[in-house]
């Protein structure tokens, strides 16, 4: 999405940066995962045809995307600017997005969202919990660029019927379980609000380079 191009979000944990050309060996390494293709419902895709999968997500106005990075380094480092080159030695972890489907103004227009933590050693460390809701504030936020902000009760996750983590997630999150898909085997989750304050929110920069 050409909103967030330029749109990085920090946090002391992780770090949301969009997803740069410079991502893409690492992310196609990850895709060759059977498990990571099962648990995003993703096809398996050659390394030309990942880096055009990154042009089109990077100017696509339906797809808000952003790569994880580790924050602990950039966050120890005194008077670190959010550069190319000083996001360059982090580690990358997962990604989390956004999918609009439809014109906000009709009544079936929602936003999907989704989370990956393809990095094994980073899961169950809380960083997924802290990573969408850096995503989903920066999304509903009135002072996000168009066509941001998504309005709250639009916020819709699927996910598959068995992954009792992912649920429970989102559930934390204010989002409630309103349909079981016995077809594909998966839940569809709202925004509701319920069971949740406030989402935290990350410092918002601007990337250099």
């Amino acid at each position: 999405m050409r909103a967030n191009e330029k749109t990085v979000i920090v946090h002391p944990d992780v770090i949301l940066v969009p997803y740069r050309i410079e991502h893409v060996a690492k992310y196609h390494e990850w895709m060759t995962s059977p498990e990571l293709r099962e648990l995003t419902a993703s096809e398996p895709l050659t390394l030309a045809e990942e880096y055009e999968m990154q042009r089109k997500w990077q100017t696509d106005d339906d797809k808000l995307t952003f790569i994880l990075l580790d924050g602990t380094p950039f966050a120890s480092a005194d008077g670190a600017s959010v550069t190319a080159e000083s996001l360059h030695a982090l580690p990358m972890i997962g990604d989390v997005n956004l999918f609009l489907k439809g014109a906000p103004d009709e009544d079936d227009f929602e936003a999907e969202a989704e989370i990956m933590i393809a990095e094994p050693a980073y899961r169950r460390r809380g960083i997924a919990h802290t990573a969408l809701q850096l995503m989903l504030s920066y999304a509903s936020d009135p002072a996000s660029p168009p066509p941001l902000p998504i309005t709250r009760a639009r916020l819709v996750a699927r996910i598959g019927d068995k992954n009792e983590p992912s649920i429970r997630l989102f559930e934390k999150l204010g989002f409630t379980v309103t349909k079981r898909v016995a077809v594909f085997e998966e839940v569809e989750l709202r925004y509701t609000g319920a069971n949740h304050t406030s989402w935290i929110s990350g410092s918002i920069k601007a990337l250099q380079g």
